[in-house]
């Protein structure tokens, strides 16, 4: 079968040159190597700094110094109301409504506010269903939700591994234990993209099982968000929530995103955590008794908008939002193609890749299994000025993410690790 790739340098700068995502290159910030550019392929970890964030927060600073209090309605982004300019973006990027999302906290922390809303076991409806192997954060913000209830993690945890042999896990065998599961299950919460394998779940038929099956349906979405486009909204998901220093390349703990859909935001006799900023704003300065949620996602808020934490995230957002999602998927796919195509011309090192190969089940993320050798070979592309992931106990994760990486990057990488003994 014939391939539309090749495995050459003029084929790669061939692809750069009419690749209209190209000039977005420019507005990022790369790490150097012995002078030159890295071959930065961790976006999925921590993505690189956009070349507006100095300006930005110069502005933010100039507007402190200036106004100070009165900043809050007086600066160019008026701080009183900050989260809302990151609403609309936001929105186009998970597929929702914009009153759905809200920028605020970090990944586990809203995580935890949002069980609060949403895992409210009662009588046999108690257990959670989620993915064997999920980040470690997620795996002890469900363990200690159970605990806070009284259940025993053991029993109140339903975990869904690969099959023997397997390193995916497939999402009929989820929508299977959903069922099987039934009237005990009070909640499904799995990771959008498994951060180790690269796997993009079928969000869309989870959910529909979990609500045939009477629980809540929410999702992590820290390695989706940015990466692949959703449409939460009309897939009916009921929360989700990430973070938005990988692929939305806001800066090292930068702020968290939340999402729920608009027929739990708009009712405010589910239960929430109650906070200044999640209060109706039309009531907010009364400064009385009786918290009354305003409408959608921004009700969950505690505290005011960490302005300076932001600036970083809303440099970005301004980026995602002249390339489109759309527009970068189309990208990705091709270009996250190209890697693995090169990636299967490699045949002396022990390795495999585990990510879906279909387009639809993945993201820009693949991920290298290695038998032996992986960490040398890792410690080998490092000193070539080529950054990559290492995951723990054998897997090399690269992500040929479409805002700033290239066919030439991908190029790169192939020709330094087929030189690799």
């Amino acid at each position: 079968m014939s391939t539309p790739y090749e495995a050459t340098h003029e084929y790669a700068r061939d692809q750069d040159q009419t690749d209209i995502l190209f000039p977005f290159r420019e507005r990022f910030l790369f790490p150097q190597h012995e002078g030159e550019d890295v071959r930065y392929f961790c976006g999925n970890s921590l993505g690189l700094q956009p070349k507006s964030v100095s300006y930005l927060m110069d502005k933010e600073l100039s507007d402190w110094a200036r106004y100070g209090v009165e900043g809050h309605f007086k600066a160019g982004y008026p701080w009183f109301s900050y989260h809302h300019f990151f609403a609309e973006r936001l929105a186009k990027i998970v597929g929702a409504n914009k009153d759905e999302v809200v920028a605020m906290n970090t990944l586990t922390v809203n995580l935890h506010m949002l069980m609060l809303s949403f895992y409210r076991p009662s009588g046999k409806r108690y257990k959670i269903l989620m993915e064997a192997g999920a980040f470690p954060s997620d795996q002890y913000a469900i363990e200690t939700q159970v605990r806070m209830h009284g259940y025993d993690p053991e029993d109140a945890i339903i975990e869904i591994t690969p099959a023997e042999g397997a390193n995916l896990i497939e999402d009929a065998d989820i929508i299977n234990a959903i069922n099987e599961a039934g009237d005990s299950l009070a909640l499904v919460m799995i990771g959008g993209v498994n951060y180790y394998t690269g796997q993009f779940f079928d969000l869309e038929n989870i959910t529909k099982a979990a609500h045939n099956a009477g629980a809540y349906a929410g999702f992590d979405l820290a390695h989706a968000v940015g990466n692949i486009p959703m449409k939460l909204h009309d897939w009916n998901v009921d929360f989700a929530c990430w973070c938005s220093y990988k692929y939305l390349n806001s800066g090292p703990g930068g702020v968290g995103g939340a999402y729920v859909h608009e027929r739990h935001g708009n009712d405010p006799t589910l239960f929430r955590l109650g906070g200044w900023w999640g209060n109706d704003e039309k009531t907010r300065f009364k400064m009385q008794k009786g918290f009354i949620p305003q409408k959608g996602a921004a009700s969950w808020q505690m505290s005011n908008a960490p302005v300076f934490n932001m600036v970083a995230h809303n440099a970005s957002l301004d980026i995602f939002d002249k390339a489109g999602i759309d527009t970068l998927r189309e990208k990705s796919i091709k270009l996250t193609g190209y890697m693995e195509f090169l990636l299967r011309q490699i045949t002396h090192l022990p390795f495999e890749i585990i990510t879906p190969t279909e387009p639809s089940r993945r993201g820009c993320q693949l991920s290298m299994l290695f038998g032996d050798k992986g960490r040398e070979v890792f410690d080998t592309l490092t000193s070539k000025g080529i950054i990559a992931d290492w995951r723990e106990p054998n897997v090399i994760r690269i992500a040929p993410v479409p805002l700033y990486n290239t066919f030439e990057d991908c190029y790169k990488f192939y020709e330094v690790l087929a030189g690799i003994e």
